[in-house]
């Protein structure tokens, strides 16, 4: 069973970093993709970064330049590097991982204060 557990959200101020982990229960390499979207309330759930097995990225517009994924393939997890944050992207952070279908994670409330 894929289990996918997000760490590292917590409260922050305007300009502030914070950086998520998500552990896999297996390989990171054994996904199509793995990475992290977000959910602000009233929201749908959107697309942050994510990073394909072949080692490529894909970032939001409203990140880029601000946030990097990455992995650590020893510990089977993905980071994800958030810089100069700014209160709107405060929402709740979820891993994903696809393998054709998508495991999502419980979730880690990333808060931005102005």
């Amino acid at each position: 069973q894929v289990q996918l557990v997000e760490s590292g959200g917590g409260l922050v101020q305007a300009g502030g970093s914070l950086r998520l982990s998500c552990a896999a229960s297996g390989n990171t390499f054994s996904f199509n993709f793995i990475g992290w979207y977000r959910q602000a309330p009233g929201n749908q759930r959107d697309l942050v970064a994510t990073i394909s097995s072949a080692g490529s990225t894909k970032y939001a517009d409203s990140v880029k330049g601000r946030f990097t994924i990455s992995r650590d393939s020893a510990k089977n997890t993905v980071y994800l590097q958030m810089n100069s944050l700014k209160p709107e992207d405060t929402a709740v952070y979820y891993c994903v991982g696809d393998k054709g279908f998508r495991y999502w994670g419980q979730g880690t409330q990333v808060t931005v204060s102005s």
